[in-house]
């Protein structure tokens, strides 16, 4: 009996004293959030080029932040509370009082300023083309040597257009990268025909690190890129194709002076003198550079065929040394051998030459013999699309297809996968042909680019056809007057306050298949706009504040395509899709839509249905639903998938719908769905009736698959292929993974294992290299695990290890031998691809490897340890460290840089935090 009352005294003390410790704990945290401020704002002032935040700051504002969204989750929770219960916080409040205080010391500690030397450069490496030729590298050199002398603060590269300035200095800007005493920071910026200084203001921006607010004026934003720029004590700023003299002082760009630079192309003599420039010449190859040039694209192959030779010869010397030129046409005559394919070739270039008038007419002909050359139209109407986008535009290769594909350009096939293969080919075919430039960015993702001459020649081939005012900053929609009959594309993309005026009178356009009017800021369109497109196929307004549709939309009989993504439509009239037999992609993602008119359901042809982000609470109804391919419902109100509806989604190919709960048996039984999966599932067992279910046949290209009651949008930077587990209760041998799993996130689970059997002891796949694919692991406060990897269930190839949180882990890769049978033998496990490692808030952790084992790891790069007090010994071998180690490493010898190393709270003996 004293034993219960002593229970409830303590639990009322707690009850009494909870008020004060959460005062307490408020006044703390509002401290620490002032330190956070003050610490951000210091932060501001010492971020300067080749500087970089100290990895200890960056931890300690994570933290933070970190801390903050605890302690509010936990005052919303005691708010909740009972009376009887509110006691049982008073712990947790404490916890979090220690937690703030460490906080606050560890502030206190931060000396020497926040930041450290950044070795990186601030500057963007450029994609650059061989370049081949004395009269080129004496180019260069003489641009170099005007850089290097403080005597020259203004550079002119001027030459005809396709001479190749852009190439060489697209050289320079990389050379300049790799030297590490001269400038601070490197400037690219594309200037284009279009001159806009607002635009030009705004890309400065973006590469200096200023951020406008949006209601700057012109003058305002000058004097924050001049105050920004002349703080950075040398910087080098490249003006790509300048057209016309601009003002320095109303851009905001400091005068050179004191070993700065600016750097300017352009195709105008004048325009270097006006600027105050050294002007230096780009000059045409000469005859035997082009012939080797030529060569080198077409192949040397021509050489073994005698009659051939003296042809191609001629076809180089039309290209008139200029190595756009002689590049597209060796390209598209690559692999030809019929002596008879020459001589036409020939012919055609000797009657373009006798038609044209002045030397840029000539440079045009050169172009448009490359786009003949496709011969196939709607090959050469895919490269005319690419016009439709602004100059100098990346365009990103999958919304290039999707367009090639809406337009009827790329037959339209049963696998949406073979559709983009398709597209992709006839685009490898242009870039093959030199008529499309390509860029990879670090997670593989192609995006292709026009020259802008090129650009120009499919503007003059397409003019009577094309209406294209893309990225000019319009702020007035085109007159009527130019709006013609003979229309079929307009593009007026990227203009960013367009308006369109509700007295206009309706473009009478009955040939216009494509209208491309996204990122505009149209608030309104007249009622009547679209009264005279019948033929209108693709439409384009996503990203404009619009927030109704114009009912003469409704009255296009061939549309099908409509893209409304991220507008700011609230309904649509109930009758909208009644005429709309034709519409197959819909997509009215990030718009406050909470229900679909009923006349939805009269699309007997949607193949698409986008809704990503809308306020629907219910699955839309469609009479057809045997024909959708593909289905986004991520971030809407929708919390699951009632029972028989994705089994009618027969053709489904792609399935999104984020933290909405879906059934395993039924995704399992959609046997097309082969390219992306985003959904949660309830429970394992949901997770593997899905697996059972897939066996035999062709899995999704992509995945993230959601298991438990928690979701969170997860990143894709290891891989596309990605299981989030939130399930409290995962049993041994019941765990199916896919084979190819590429990221694993496992968090707040009471995983069953033991000593004897290691979490990944519990995993089962369908392959026999045990995760060879697996690149990430993240395993977050599963709090009965000992053990995380048997010595046989490694991952060979990964990449990221973090673990946190995990409050009886013990070690990390556990050996099966007894330490007795293994005697002084050493186990090397071997991780050649890690690159990350960790390990946070594991108070019974006390080494990576068992006695004897030791975890070799070639590329790691950051390594990080909190909060671990029984961590005595590593077990890590990093074959090339470049500083002395603690005793807790097993061996270690020269060369290797880590990037990060932080410790904190460990019991390690003394190590330097930052190995770089």
């Amino acid at each position: 009996m004293d034993f219960v009352l002593n229970k409830i005294d303590k639990h009322l003390d707690n009850h009494r004293s909870l008020d004060q410790h959460r005062k307490n704990l408020k006044r703390k945290l509002e401290e620490l959030i002032g330190l956070k401020k003050d610490t951000e704002s210091i932060m501001r002032s010492e971020l300067q080029p080749r500087k970089k935040l100290k990895a200890e700051v960056q931890i300690w504002l994570e933290n933070v932040e970190r801390v903050n969204v605890e302690v509010q989750a936990l005052d919303g929770r005691i708010g909740e509370s009972t009376a009887l219960t509110r006691g049982f916080h008073t712990k947790d409040v404490s916890k979090s009082i220690t937690e703030v205080e460490e906080l606050i010391i560890q502030h206190g500690k931060f000396h020497g300023g926040l930041v450290v030397d950044n070795p990186q450069w601030i500057g963007q490496v450029l994609s650059t083309t061989s370049l081949s030729g004395e009269a080129v590298k004496a180019c260069i050199e003489d641009i170099w040597n005007c850089l290097m002398d403080d005597e020259v603060p203004k550079i002119g590269v001027w030459g005809m257009g396709g001479v190749g300035k852009t190439s060489i200095m697209k050289v320079i800007n990389n050379q300049l990268l790799k030297e590490t005493g001269k400038f601070d920071i490197v400037i690219w910026i594309t200037v284009s025909k279009e001159m806009n200084v607002a635009k030009l203001q705004k890309d400065i921006a973006s590469k200096i690190g200023v951020e406008f607010s949006g209601d700057e004026d012109e003058t305002t934003r000058a004097g924050r890129l001049f105050e920004t720029l002349s703080q950075k004590s040398r910087f080098v700023m490249i003006l790509d194709d300048l057209w016309e003299k601009v003002s320095l002082e109303r851009i905001g760009i400091p005068e050179p002076s004191n070993g700065t630079k600016l750097v300017l192309t352009t195709r105008s003599a004048d325009v270097c003198r006006q600027m105050g420039c050294r002007m230096i010449k780009v000059k045409p190859l000469t005859e035997e550079e082009a012939w080797k040039l030529f060569l080198e694209k077409a192949g040397c192959d021509i050489l073994n065929i005698p009659a051939v030779e003296p042809i191609a010869r001629s076809v180089a010397k039309h290209c008139a040394g200029l190595p756009l030129g002689v590049i597209t046409i060796a390209s598209c005559m690559k692999g030809i051998d019929d002596i008879s394919e020459w001589r036409n070739a020939l012919n055609e270039l000797s009657l373009r030459e006798k038609s044209v008038n002045g030397f840029e007419d000539e440079v045009f002909q050169q172009l448009q013999f490359s786009y003949d050359r496709l011969k196939n139209p709607k090959l050469q109407d895919c490269f005319l699309s690419c016009a439709l986008y602004p100059e100098d535009w990346k365009i990103e290769e999958r919304s290039l297809i999707q367009l090639w594909i809406a337009e009827g350009l790329v037959e339209e096939m049963d696998s949406m996968r073979a559709g983009f293969d398709r597209g992709r080919a006839i685009m490898n075919r242009l870039i093959s042909n030199c008529l499309l430039e390509v860029f990879a960015d670090e997670e593989h993702a192609r995006s292709v680019k026009m020259h802008d001459l090129l650009r120009d020649m499919a503007l003059r081939t397409a003019k009577s056809r094309f209406l294209v005012k893309a990225g000019m900053m319009l702020e007035k929609a085109p007159d009527v007057q130019e709006w013609s009959m003979n229309l079929e594309k307009v593009s007026l993309i990227w203009n960013q306050w367009l308006y369109i005026p509700l007295e206009m009178s309706p473009p009478k356009c009955p040939r216009l298949t494509t209208l491309l009017l996204s990122h505009c800021n149209i608030a309104s369109i007249p009622e009547r706009f679209f009264k005279h497109m019948d033929a209108l196929k693709v439409l384009d307004l996503s990203e404009n504040p619009i927030k109704s549709l114009p009912i003469s939309l409704s009255k296009c009989p061939g549309l099908t395509t409509l893209l409304l993504s991220d507008c700011r439509i609230e309904s649509i009239p109930e009758s909208f899709f009644d005429d709309a037999n034709e519409l197959k992609i819909l997509d009215l993602s990030f718009n406050p839509i909470k229900s679909l008119p009923h006349s939805l359901s009269n699309l007997k042809n949607l193949t698409s249905l986008l809704v990503e982000c809308c306020d629907l609470g219910n699955v839309p109804s469609l009479s057809n639903p045997e024909v959708l391919k593909k289905l986004n419902l991520r971030g809407t109100k929708i919390k699951e998938i009632p029972n028989g509806v994705l089994s009618r989604l027969c053709c489904l190919q792609d399935l999104i719908v984020g933290e909405t709960l879906i059934n395993g048996k039924e995704v399992g039984g959609l046997k097309k769905l082969q390219g992306t999966l985003e959904g949660r599932f309830y429970d394992w067992h949901n997770l593997n009736m899905y697996l059972q279910a897939c066996r035999g046949r062709e899995e999704p290209r992509e995945y993230i698959i959601y298991v438990g009651n928690r979701y969170f949008h997860k990143s894709t930077e290891y891989g596309g292929k990605q299981i989030v587990v939130r399930d409290r209760n995962i049993y041994n041998n019941r765990i199916v993974l896919p084979r190819d799993i590429e990221g694993l996130d496992i968090g707040c689970c009471s995983v069953d294992c033991s000593e004897e059997y290691p979490l990944f002891s519990s995993f089962i796949l369908f392959s026999l290299s045990s995760f060879s694919s697996l690149k990430s692991l993240e395993i977050k406060d599963c709090r009965n695990m000992k053990k995380l990897f048997s010595s046989n269930c490694v991952p060979p190839n990964l990449r990221r290890l973090n673990v946190v949180g995990c409050k009886q882990l013990e070690e990390i890769i556990t050996s099966e031998v007894e330490p007795e049978e293994r005697g002084m033998v050493i186990t090397e496990f071997h991780l050649p691809q890690l690159r990350e490692l960790v390990l946070s808030h594991l108070p019974e952790l006390k080494s990576i490897c068992s006695a004897g084992g030791v975890l070799v790891c070639d590329s790691l790069g950051k390594i990080g340890i909190v909060d671990c007090p029984k961590l005595k010994r590593m077990g890590l071998n990093l074959p090339k460290l470049d500083i002395v180690p603690p005793s807790a490493f097993a061996s270690a010898s020269a060369n290797f840089s880590l990037s990060v190393w932080i410790y904190s709270d460990c019991g390690l003996s003394k190590i330097k935090k930052d190995g770089s």
